[in-house]
């Protein structure tokens, strides 16, 4: 009765292995938009449904695509879930009339908020 039972939870195990999510490659993605030659539908062609969108000014608008980075773990069937992200990338695109002006992609570490605990906040400056 045992053999049963532990084959089974292995089959379990490595078929959530094998279960994965459609992962976006901003770094790449960004790359294809040419800020002055690509228009919005091809911008959205290449990137897709944006994750947010504000109006800046009149006929200028600002999408934003964002997507976490896991950590060491983060691909793991059960530890992937527990664990937070290791970071994230950001690609803020700038629209106006109907054509791609700016197009920044951002790279941000969980690592790069750390000098925040080695900065003596209650020292005064003399």
């Amino acid at each position: 009765m045992r053999h049963p039972l532990s084959v089974l939870l292995c089959t379990l195990l490595l078929l959530g292995g094998c279960h994965s999510k459609q992962v976006r490659h901003l770094a790449s993605d960004a790359a294809l938009i040419k800020p002055g030659q690509t228009t919005a539908k091809e911008m959205q062609k290449y990137l897709g449904e944006p994750d947010g969108r504000r109006e800046v000014a009149p006929g200028v608008s600002e999408y934003v695509y964002f997507e976490n980075r896991p950590g060491i773990f983060g691909s793991m069937p059960v530890l992937g879930s527990m664990t937070g992200p290791a970071g994230y990338e950001m690609i803020v695109v700038t629209v106006s009339n109907d054509v791609v002006t700016n197009c920044e992609f951002r790279n941000f570490n969980q690592s790069d908020r750390k000098w925040r605990e080695d900065f003596t906040w209650d020292q005064e400056i003399k």
